[in-house]
């Protein structure tokens, strides 16, 4: 089992980024997907989360307007559209297959800084 991030990096604030987790090993189109991120010396938060089918999304109050998360079934990959991107946004992001398991990626770097 795999789940693999990538698409991280360091932005200015204001600019953009898309994260992609790619799924392997497992049934895709059977798992509930989120995004989850972590500051330094702060807990892991929820950022958003996406249903099986894609028919039911979730977003944390901070990113709500910002961020969109979709996935691709076809694909075995979920994304994160991060927009209007603000300093405290900056953290580690992990992606998160939950279902009969739960998996975890190993994460992704985020930095939103001028």
């Amino acid at each position: 089992v795999q789940l693999v991030e990538s698409g991280g990096g360091l932005v200015q604030p204001g600019g953009s980024l898309r994260l992609s987790c790619a799924a392997s090993g497992f049934t895709f189109s059977s798992y509930r997907m989120s995004w989850y991120r972590q500051a330094p010396g702060k807990e892991r938060e929820l950022v958003a989360t996406i249903s099986s089918t894609g028919g039911y999304t979730n977003y944390a109050d901070s990113v709500k307007g910002r961020f969109t998360i979709s996935r691709d079934n076809a694909k075995n990959t979920v994304y994160l559209q991060m927009n209007s991107l603000k300093p405290e946004d900056t953290a580690v992001y992990y992606c998160q297959g939950l279902g009969y398991r739960n998996y975890w990626g190993q994460g992704t770097q985020v930095t939103v800084s001028s």
